[in-house]
């Protein structure tokens, strides 16, 4: 045995400091919350039975413990430990009123929470969270939020045969953003073109100006959503999954009109475009004909017996050619996978797991995992963490910025947070918190 080894024997563990503070990081986050008003804005909007004295403390004590790592209502306590309540900016409720709180929510009152994820998003922007854009990109997807137990309610044997729910993410691309979400059945399929009318009119509102273009892969394709999306003045670049109309559509393109594209070293591939018009539609609708893209790929080389025949790959837009060409077409659907970064950051962080018994308490969940997401992104482009053009993960930031230990001492009556010597990130931590801290306060 070493000598370090017999020293770490000694060292005596007594849990009897009480201005410690666990997670010191998120005084940045606290001053956040608190320039953009977001208690009070939430104390507003979400009133369910269990509010008490107000709904935002409960809801950012959810929000907090996810961006540090919680997943279960237990993992609050971690926020009421030593001095932890003294960097946040309100006061952290107990696990059990937090449970309390979130079974008491109807559907309404998780609408409720949707809306403030909207508010939040307006007053963000506003700060300078986002960059003000001509266009802006948003990218839907579905995905499943695992349970390892059938008394979960809502929770079913849906996508891929695994127990769960499936809920809907929208998602902002130039910033990994969550714009919109809806918890759904574990077996549904349920509601997606209304999501989609919600989320346009969302960004709508937010940015008014801006000209909107919505990606989607092919299970959400249908002739109504075309029409929504057009009734809506949405541009879209949607997949299309492989069927009789589509095949017919691909064989039709001649052989000189496929255009060669990058690929990999061992492959090649090529785009083209024609277009598909719809079958008979019910309700004497009219037939509607769109611009469909298609690129093909390949093995080349030794490889090339193992598939030496063309696969494809579809999707429909209503972006004109002069607009968009073939090329940069195919490339803007392609970009689409962007969405699977963001979603699987959320279910990395908040939502891990789904707490509760109650389908409504889980979708009230959903909505704070969403407004933890944003937060640490708001955190990160607010506070110039880093090159906006860089990925923000939720759990970067949460490692090199949030969870520090620091000790909230009082220097003169000032009080002072005294954080680790020699940390690697300080100097980004503390050029963070300046630039917060320059934001003017929301009322």
């Amino acid at each position: 045995m070493s000598d370090d080894t017999r020293l770490l024997d000694r060292v005596v563990a007594v849990f009897d400091e009480g201005s410690l503070v666990g997670d010191a990081g998120l005084l940045a986050v606290g001053t956040l919350a608190g320039r953009l008003g977001l208690e009070g804005l939430i104390d507003e909007t979400v009133r369910p039975p269990a509010a008490g004295r107000g709904s935002g403390a409960k809801v950012l004590t959810a929000v907090c413990s996810m961006l540090v790592g919680g997943s279960f209502f237990s993992d609050a306590d971690r926020l009421r430990a030593g001095s932890a309540g003294s960097v946040v900016g309100f006061a952290p409720v107990a696990p059990s009123t937090l449970g309390t709180f979130l079974r008491s929510f109807t559907w309404g009152h998780v609408r409720q929470l949707d809306r403030v994820q909207e508010l939040a998003l307006g007053r963000a922007w506003d700060a300078g969270a986002a960059p003000a854009a001509e266009r802006v990109t948003v990218d839907v997807d579905s995905t499943v939020a695992v349970v390892h137990s059938d008394a979960k309610g809502g929770a079913a044997y849906g996508h891929g045969g695994r127990l769960g729910y499936h809920p809907l993410v929208a998602s902002r691309d130039d910033t990994g953003e969550i714009v919109h979400s809806r918890m759904r059945k574990g077996s549904s399929q349920r509601g997606h073109v209304r999501f989609f009318a919600e989320t346009v009119n969302r960004v709508r509102r937010l940015a008014p100006d801006a000209e909107l273009t919505v990606r989607a892969d092919a299970g959400f394709l249908s002739w109504g959503l075309v029409d929504k999306l057009d009734a809506l003045d949405a541009r879209f670049v949607i997949a299309v999954a492989s069927n009789p109309a589509v095949g017919r559509a691909v064989a039709a393109v001649d052989d000189a009109d496929w255009t060669p594209i990058g690929y990999t070293d061992d492959g090649e591939a090529q785009v083209a475009e024609t277009t598909l018009t719809s079958a008979r539609r019910p309700n004497r609708k009219p037939e509607r004909t769109v611009r469909l893209v298609v690129r093909r790929t390949r093995l080349v080389g030794d490889q090339a017996d193992l598939f030496p025949n063309w696969r494809h790959h579809t999707f429909v837009t209503d972006i004109s050619e002069a607009e968009l060409d073939t090329k940069a077409a195919d490339a803007a659907c392609r970009s689409h996978a962007r969405v699977e970064l963001a979603t699987a950051d959320l279910k990395a962080g908040g939502l891990a797991h789904s707490p509760s018994a109650s389908f409504t308490a889980n979708a009230a969940w959903l909505a704070c995992a969403a407004l933890a997401h944003n937060i640490a992104r708001w955190t990160a482009r607010i506070g110039q963490v880093h090159d906006p053009r860089k990925l923000t993960v939720g759990a970067t930031i949460a490692r090199r910025l949030l969870t520090m230990p620091g000790r909230l001492v009082n220097r003169s009556g000032r009080p002072t947070l005294r954080l680790p010597a020699r940390r690697p990130w300080a100097d980004t931590f503390t050029t963070a918190l300046r630039h917060i801290r320059n934001l003017p306060q929301r009322c």
